[in-house]
């Protein structure tokens, strides 16, 4: 297996990541975000233990030996705390060289150990080519979490659309697929009975769990959906 297609796509998503993180002042990390339950400080530190766990991954790539994403869902816990408990200047500090510690994992890999098989949190076998992306689904979404005037409508519809893929590749996996059928233009998801249309932007932000379906339409309303991750 070849270096994975989706590094681009990554590369953009830490970019974007950056950007509503710089529009932040420090005062202003202890704000609500989108996802419920979490300040933009969690966020912030979830994204940064987020990328050392993805770390771990490629390092397990590498060596062939095994090294988890996190010793427990506890310690994962505990890890995200730990850094939202930081000064704003040490925490943001934090957030970018747990992304260059990434960043410098993925450009040292040797190409053939990108289809080193490694196990994600969920206990799920994949190869580490699956990695970028992993990463991606992080990036992008939180960015648009943090509420710092970035929106799906900044994501690249390639990337949107790969998002959605997903949300249905979860649902299935875990045999929730709601009984809707989704439309964006000219791009189709889902066979159930209830047609859902709009922008992909708004799409996203619904499927993703970010709205409740704002700018969308639907007979009868638009359905609740179940969680994706």
């Amino acid at each position: 297996m070849s270096v994975p297609g989706t590094l681009p796509w990554w590369e953009d998503g830490e970019r974007l990541f950056a950007t509503a993180l710089g529009r932040l002042t420090d005062e202003e990390f202890d704000a609500p975000t989108l996802l419920p339950g979490w300040d933009r400080r969690h966020v912030l530190g979830h994204v940064a233990r987020n990328a050392d766990a993805l770390v771990n991954l490629l390092t397990w790539a590498r060596t062939g030996v095994e090294t988890p994403m996190y010793p427990s869902t506890g310690a994962r816990d505990a890890g995200i705390a730990e850094a939202a408990a930081l000064d704003p200047p040490v925490l943001r500090a934090e957030v970018l060289d747990a992304t260059r510690r990434l960043a410098e994992a993925v450009r040292t890999l040797p190409e053939d150990r990108w289809s080193a098989p490694v196990r994600t949190a969920q206990g799920r076998e994949v190869p580490a080519a699956e990695v970028p992306w992993m990463r991606c689904r992080e990036v992008y979404v939180h960015a648009v979490d943090l509420d710092a005037g970035v929106g799906f409508e900044d994501v690249d519809d390639e990337v949107q659309a790969a998002m959605v893929d997903d949300v249905f590749r979860m649902w299935d996996r875990r045999d929730a697929v709601p009984d809707v059928v989704v439309f964006a233009g000219d791009r189709e998801w889902g066979t159930g009975a209830v047609a859902v249309s709009g922008p992909l932007p708004a799409v996203t932000a619904w499927l993703t769990g970010r709205s409740a379906g704002d700018g969308l339409q639907a007979d009868g309303g638009i359905p609740a959906v179940p969680v994706w991750l």
